[in-house]
């Protein structure tokens, strides 16, 4: 059932239908424990309750629909915007993006430019921008482009998915030009062909390339909700005598409260994923799609008056 519903969620998140649906009826349904809000006001408050408990952020401004330049346009436009409201606001927070909806799969050039636009905004400011993974369709060509970056800037970084079977090489590839990065284990639905269809086998690599880019000296975030990653990675920092000030870890906005606040307490850097926006439904269905008993939280919500 739990494979069924999966299958179901990530169909919906790609809906462009489901997504207007959406967009039409606003935050509700349940989605608002997983998104902080549709503007950058209300993401902007959810940071600093954060920063108040000693949890740090990065905030993606949600969308993934993009069809024209002027759009792609838009969507970068908003990146700045959030990256000006944050230090206007003086919270501890980085910014989150993804490039498909700056334009990558309309023009490369025109996502480069984007991502140039935001990147000097960044710098100019003292901020990081983070590059989040997408399916592995755009996996090369994301990799590609984070290495045209990188040649101007070091503000900038990527995440890689351990249920990739070419993760560990790109981890290796990457030390070349000392890669921040955040590890994950994936959230979208792969072919076998080119991912680990078996949980153990993604564990597995996680922590495989956790060691490596420790290792490597190069700094690390461990995103993950699975306490035996998390302790995995607390023996392993140890072991290897990383200081705490090289990796931290991360989780999404709403998910293992309790966990991401035992973590601070303990010492730890924490940094949490708050996304925002009016296009919220795709990342809500990854949500769904990754933990389906979710879906009872949601159930709950829709029997409230």
């Amino acid at each position: 059932m739990d494979l069924l519903l999966k299958s179901v969620f990530q169909a919906l998140g790609k809906s462009r239908a489901a997504n207007r649906l959406a967009k039409k009826y606003g935050l509700r349904f349940g989605a608002a424990r997983f998104v902080a809000g549709e503007t950058i006001q209300q993401s902007i408050e959810a940071v600093r309750k954060l920063n108040a408990d000693g949890r740090m952020a990065t905030l993606d401004h949600l969308g993934e629909f993009v069809f024209n330049e002027e759009e792609a346009e838009q969507a970068a436009d908003m990146c700045i915007l959030t990256l000006e409201a944050i230090a206007e606001a003086g919270v501890t927070s980085n910014l989150s993006l993804k490039m498909t909806s700056l334009g990558l799969d309309i023009d490369r050039a025109l996502c480069v430019d984007n991502m140039k636009r935001i990147l000097n905004r960044a710098r100019a400011l003292g901020n990081f921008v983070r590059i989040d993974m997408e399916d592995y369709a755009h996996c090369q060509l994301s990799l590609d482009v984070y290495r045209e970056l990188r040649r101007e800037y070091d503000n900038v970084g990527i995440v890689i998915q351990a249920y990739l079977f070419r993760t560990e090489q790109d981890v290796k590839d990457l030390n070349k030009w000392k890669a921040n990065l955040r590890l994950v284990k994936g959230a979208y639905k792969e072919s076998a062909s080119v991912a680990f269809p078996e949980k153990k086998d993604v564990d597995d690599n996680l922590k495989r390339i956790i060691r490596l880019h420790l290792a490597n000296g190069n700094y690390t975030a461990i995103a993950s909700h699975d306490e035996a990653i998390i302790d995995y990675t607390k023996l392993l920092v140890r072991e290897l005598n990383i200081d705490r000030g090289a990796f931290e870890f991360q989780m999404l906005y709403g998910i293992c409260e309790e966990l991401q606040q035992r973590l601070v307490q303990e010492g730890y850097r924490v940094r949490i994923y708050v996304p925002y926006g009016i296009d919220w439904f795709g990342y809500f269905m990854r949500r769904l799609a990754e933990r389906p008993a979710n879906v009872w939280f949601v159930l709950k919500n829709l029997r409230r008056p």
